[in-house]
């Protein structure tokens, strides 16, 4: 029987950062993914000229060469930096509610309190406090709550991190309305709630002050070629370490003796044995459905019944004979809503209604290269809960999928009514889609519910089978950059305590 110090379930952002962090930390690590190709969420396809980004709209964490921050050392040591190429942003969003509200933000904090202050002069003393508070919770986030955890002492907690004490669980919602006033200037704020799904009544306050603070001081960015470039990237530079992958291969079922991980089968029948499970997958399948045990541990079992399935989404992937310009985008990203109410447009993600709000990303505005000449890379997203999906006769799927399609685009249309016209290409994909090919329950896409009793500075680590990781958006915020680093860190983990196990083993020879 074949031996690997770890084997990693699952090619998504954390499986790839989890293999490469531990075949470049000495561990013989295999990594093997159900697909022909590694990414999950992170990858791209072709459809006629265009190849589509599957999902990521902006990603955090950069900074900028002058000014690099967390990501760019973590790419670094992860040996991909140098085999990819950044493209920046220079806008977080625009919001617009036809006829109400129409709010490009900067990619720049001071450029955003300017701006604010501008459009709102009677709320400008506010907005400098809640951008400090904003600042303030972000820097507790990376630079002392890490250590405050590692404390474990509430005293510690306060002491080192008293912003996110006084505001970081609160709903962000309240924190908004104990600040301002003005309605549509709490809807500008607001406005990433869309990016985890949960709505400013549930959203973290700590979730949104980071999202915006680091957005704005970091910036925002794309990848050149799209986020496969990076997936591919990261293959790339655990195969170099010596890593190895397989393609096309499912896990079965994981082993475990005398109540630890001890060995994985794979499609085809082969086993293999290994000290350490690291699973991308969904903890519901990894411990209902891959681990050899009768039923999950209590432990397990207790936080499933506490846990909320997290938001899908319906995707419409368009191909447009047109540029930009031509279009009208002056941003990348943009946020359509029908109402500013955040509550009913969150509501309507679990009908088939017409959705209440979306987004728009247009990948070439910035990077020409995303489209062919003279056309455009746009796609259209809005959140849905995947159970309304599930619900669909099967007979009347493809009716229904593109039926909501219309829907959608009628709200697109709203800001961009060109955008019909110039269609060229079109992929359609809807929770049931995102179920079948990133193989997670409802088709989530963030993993749990993104609210803060489903934070994972409240949750244990899922580590009740000595040997057995879970890494990814089911153990932290969802996105790219969080789960990125969701995977790098359990491989620290794993890589301390595949070094216990081995001084044990000696300690008994």
């Amino acid at each position: 029987m074949k031996h690997y110090d770890a084997v990693v379930i699952g090619a998504g952002n954390a499986g790839l950062t989890a293999a490469t962090a531990l075949q470049r930390g000495g561990s013989r690590t295999l990594l093997v993914e159900r697909h022909n190709i590694p990414g999950g969420c992170a990858t791209s396809f072709v459809r006629g000229n265009f190849e589509f980004e599957v999902a990521l709209h902006q990603l955090s964490g950069l900074g900028t060469e002058d000014k690099p921050f967390v990501m760019r050392k973590f790419f670094a040591n992860l040996g991909v930096l140098d085999k990819v190429q950044f493209i920046q942003e220079h806008a977080l969003y625009r919001l617009v509610v036809p006829g109400e509200l129409d709010v490009t933000l900067p990619a720049s904090w001071s450029g955003i309190r300017s701006l604010l202050q501008e459009l709102y002069p009677a709320e400008s003393d506010a907005i400098e406090r809640f951008m400090l508070v904003c600042e303030k919770v972000s820097l507790e986030s990376f630079m002392t709550m890490p250590q405050a955890r590692r404390a474990n002492s509430e005293a510690a907690l306060n002491s080192m991190c008293p912003y996110f004490v006084k505001y970081g669980f609160r709903p962000a919602r309240e924190v908004l309305d104990e600040f301002f006033s003005d309605a549509k200037l709490k809807h500008v704020l607001a406005t990433y709630w869309l990016y985890l799904g949960v709505a400013p009544s549930m959203l973290p306050f700590s979730d949104l002050a980071v999202m915006l603070y680091a957005y704005a001081v970091f910036k925002p960015w794309h990848i050149k070629g799209g986020s496969q470039a990076m997936s591919n990237a990261l293959v790339e530079s655990f195969i170099e370490a010596g890593g190895e992958v397989r393609f096309n291969c499912a896990v079965q079922k994981i082993h475990t003796r005398d109540g630890r991980v001890s060995a994985v089968s794979l499609e085809g029948g082969e086993t293999v044995s290994c000290a350490a499970v690291v699973s991308n997958a969904s903890p519901l399948i990894t411990f209902n459905e891959l681990l050899d045990l009768e039923q999950p541990p209590l432990p397990i079992r207790e936080d499933f019944k506490s846990r909320r399935m997290g938001t899908s989404a319906f995707v419409i992937y368009l191909g447009l004979d047109c540029t930009p310009q031509e279009l009208g985008v002056t941003t990348a990203s943009s946020f359509i809503y029908e109402t500013p109410d955040e509550e009913q447009i969150h509501a309507r993600m679990g009908s088939l209604e017409p959705p209440l709000g979306g987004m728009l990303t247009c990948y070439n505005l910035e990077d020409p290269s995303a489209a062919p000449p003279g056309k455009s890379q746009v796609v259209l997203v809005c959140l849905q809960y995947g159970d309304v999906w599930k619900s669909v006769k099967p007979e009347d799927y493809a009716q229904t999928k593109y039926a909501f399609a219309e829907k959608l685009i009628a709200l697109i249309e709203k800001v961009y009514p060109k955008v019909r016209q110039y269609i060229e290409e079109v992929e359609v994909a809807t929770p049931l889609t995102m179920m079948r090919y990133l193989n997670t329950p409802g088709g989530a896409i963030y993993g749990f519910q993104q609210s803060a009793q489903d934070s994972s500075l409240l949750r244990e680590r899922l580590d009740a089978v000595p040997g057995l990781y879970t890494a990814g958006s089911w153990t932290t915020m969802g996105g790219f950059q969080p789960t990125y680093m969701a995977g790098e860190s359990t491989a620290r983990a794993v890589l301390k305590q595949l070094k216990a196990h081995k001084a044990n083993e000696v300690a008994h020879v």
